[in-house]
């Protein structure tokens, strides 16, 4: 795997003492930010990992992030209503956003109402011109996920979305329902201060040996591809997740 610097590996003994820690990390990375009068804008990740983590950050983080200073996107969407069980948004907004005092000003979710869902990429793009920058946005956290066959965002193995290098956001398609996705694509995740992947489970022990010691070729698992040009990556790893990681300089066992 390769990156702009070496990657971090953070490997916890379950997945609520993995959550416990990245909130501490997110909270300590914004108050920094706020210490200088910038605001933070966060990408946050859907799946059922991250859960534990914004339900975390939601109980023990409420008063002690300056949330008004905060921004928060999406890496993927299932291109669904905002109300359906399967959302990613309605996950965050149940277990974060409904119990933090984040102005709805500072909270962008996917549109999924578009007929087109290639309508859907490019409004959310034109929507990252308006608030993140330009010439590519430029997030201080990407929070992703990784599944077991090794997709990270909806970036499948296979997609045409993995060789995207112009667009932003585009519509992808998964190998199970909902189908129909949004995405950020890797230029976007290339560019970020900084890439957070939650991993947990043991369901994704193999691929996660994979996508670590596999270099970032055509043909690596999509999260082995990204590789963040001028910041940080780290992986927090359940010790469950990490229990085919052979033991090795830089995996860190907390």
């Amino acid at each position: 795997m390769a990156s702009g610097l070496s990657p971090e590996f953070r490997v916890f003994p379950d997945t609520d003492a993995l959550s416990r820690a990245l909130a501490e990390h997110l909270a300590a990375q914004i108050a920094a930010r706020a210490a200088g009068g910038a605001n933070f804008a966060l990408v946050l990740s859907g799946g059922n990992t991250p859960s534990t983590l914004y339900r975390c950050l939601a109980e023990d983080y409420r008063d002690r992030i300056p949330w008004a200073l905060v921004n928060i996107f999406w890496s993927d969407e299932r291109y669904v209503p905002h109300d359906d069980p399967h959302s990613n948004y309605r996950m965050a907004r149940e277990t974060l956003l409904d119990h933090v005092p984040v102005p709805g000003a500072n909270v962008h979710p996917m549109p999924t109402h578009f007929a087109d869902p290639e309508d859907a990429a490019r409004a959310y793009e034109d929507e990252l011109r308006q608030h993140v920058g330009l010439p590519v946005p430029r997030f201080d956290v990407i929070l992703l996920g990784m599944g077991a066959d090794g997709h990270t965002a909806s970036l499948f193995p296979g997609s045409a979305a993995l060789e995207e290098r112009e667009r932003w956001v585009v519509a992808s398609r998964s190998p199970v329902a909902p189908y129909v996705r949004l995405t950020l694509t890797f230029p976007v995740l290339d560019h970020a201060a900084e890439v957070c992947f939650l991993v947990a489970g043991g369901d994704k022990a193999e691929a996660l040996r994979r996508v670590i010691t596999q270099d970032a070729g055509a043909d690596a698992p999509p999260a082995a591809r990204v590789r963040p040009a001028q910041g940080r990556l780290i992986w927090w790893m359940d010790r469950a997740a990490a229990s085919r990681l052979d033991v090795a300089p830089g995996i860190k066992l907390l």
